[in-house]
């Protein structure tokens, strides 16, 4: 499972718990960070990475469950494992709502820990990818003409060559051109997948279905 490019964090209050999570995570090959409270956590730059956050119930000052709430009003997505020893059906319940991967009651078994990590670490790498991709297909967009921006917008409504042209007043050929011209600058191989990359964008709000 060793992972030197991902990034495991943990905070809790319990100092054996601590050491005991990175010795484990440190004999995998797992990048870890240990915290002892929210605000020592607070205090650090976030990885660069894929990550995930093992985090406890009850701490000082703030629970984590707060914490979890404050993460999520602030559009900061990490893959959460909450660890506790003091769990109950309705606390797990609201951690799971919330989008937590995994809520483990003290004492757990490594492997389920292991488990729940492999999973956090997947996702995030995912969500980053997704976000890269994002920000490429932008700026892709961006490059593209005034023109060549409202056509792909006209394309991605589902309107046909001719009725573009019709709508804006030009040739139905210069309307390919432009079409042509758009898809190389963004890199989509066919029309449904310059559909998909402006659906991506959000291009068009509560587009219809497209034929």
């Amino acid at each position: 499972m060793s992972d030197a490019t991902s990034t495991v964090l943990v905070i809790d209050d319990d100092p054996d718990l601590r050491a005991s999570v990175g010795r484990l995570l440190r004999s995998l090959g797992i990048n870890v960070q240990l915290f002892a409270s929210i605000s020592d956590f607070l205090k650090s730059d976030p990885p660069d990475c894929p990550t995930c956050l093992v985090l406890d119930i009850r701490l000082p000052g703030q629970s984590g469950l707060d914490f979890q709430r404050e993460l999520s009003a602030a559009n900061r997505e990490i893959p959460i494992i909450f660890v506790t020893g003091h769990g109950d059906i309705p606390m797990s319940v609201q951690a799971m709502k919330r989008g937590a991967i995994e809520f483990l009651t003290k004492p757990f078994r490594d492997q389920d820990l292991l488990d729940a990590i492999q999973l956090g670490l997947a996702r995030d790498r995912a969500r980053r990818e997704n976000d890269k991709d994002l920000v490429s297909l932008t700026q892709r967009f961006a490059s593209l003409s005034p023109r060549e921006r409202e056509i792909v917008i006209q394309v991605a409504r589902g309107r046909l060559s001719k009725q573009i042209a019709h709508d804006i007043g030009i040739a139905e050929a210069t309307v390919k051109v432009h079409r042509s011209r758009a898809m190389q600058k963004m890199q989509a191989g066919s029309l449904p997948e310059l559909g998909r990359m402006a659906d991506k964008l959000k291009l068009v709000p509560d587009s219809p279905q497209r034929s």
